[in-house]
């Protein structure tokens, strides 16, 4: 086991969903979903506000790619089944702020045509300190940032969300048993480092800062160990 696994506790599960954002998924060139898109993320690629998102030899593919995603990150406070979107709330204990981080060519190409590859390297969560679901009356009233070294790269409200998140919650627990602790990211707006003319992927020196209004902020260096003399 390594040392990390030791010191950290990791949530049970994280489930991601992709193309939440209309404007994001038009980026890509993608059309909107008309079902939730969801796809899971290793728990061990958590870290937390500060620590540095490390760039392993395996994300420097011929087609380089690694990307930043701010989202809103909602964690469940109990084992939950079969939930109506009017009860989503009910099994939400806290809110965070969090990054997505995503290699693209192993999302794209590399994964065999799934999307866990790309996205579940160590670090490749991080994940701010969670906010109690109490100080945050609406979760689809939020305002979200990127910053990439100081300049505003992302900017939307949660109410731009095609599936809002009790329609999440409702959709990923049917006959599903969404185990207490699971952090759920709920998706990314526009402006994405591959959505950009010409693209924008991290490399080592970067700063990744992420806020949302009622829920905190998020902060991260990029570190390339090889760069680093690591």
């Amino acid at each position: 086991m390594a040392p990390s696994a030791l010191r950290r506790a990791y949530p049970p599960a994280i489930l991601g969903v992709g193309k939440n954002y209309a404007a994001h998924a038009r980026e890509l060139g993608l059309e909107d979903p008309t079902e939730p898109v969801l796809f899971f993320k290793n728990p061990a690629a958590v870290i937390g506000d500060g620590e540095p998102i490390l760039l392993p030899p395996v994300v420097h593919t011929p087609e380089p790619g690694v990307d930043y995603e701010g989202e809103l990150a909602v964690i469940l406070g109990c084992d939950a089944r079969d939930v109506p979107e009017a009860e989503a709330r009910s099994v939400l204990s806290h809110v965070a702020v969090a990054n997505d981080v995503s290699q693209r060519w192993w999302q794209w190409h590399g994964g065999g045509g799934q999307w866990c590859r790309g996205k579940s390297f160590d670090g490749f969560c991080p994940l701010g300190e969670p906010v109690p679901i109490e100080q945050v009356p609406d979760l689809q009233a939020l305002e979200l940032r990127t910053r990439l070294n100081g300049a505003l790269v992302q900017h939307d409200s949660t109410a731009s969300m095609l599936f809002p998140v009790a329609r999440l919650i409702a959709e990923l627990s049917r006959g599903t048993t969404l185990l207490r602790g699971t952090v759920i990211l709920t998706g990314t707006p526009s402006g994405v480092g591959a959505g950009r003319t010409p693209p924008r992927f991290l490399r080592h020196g970067d700063r990744v800062e992420i806020s949302i209004s009622g829920v905190g902020s998020l902060s991260n260096p990029v570190l390339d160990p090889l760069l680093a003399g690591g």
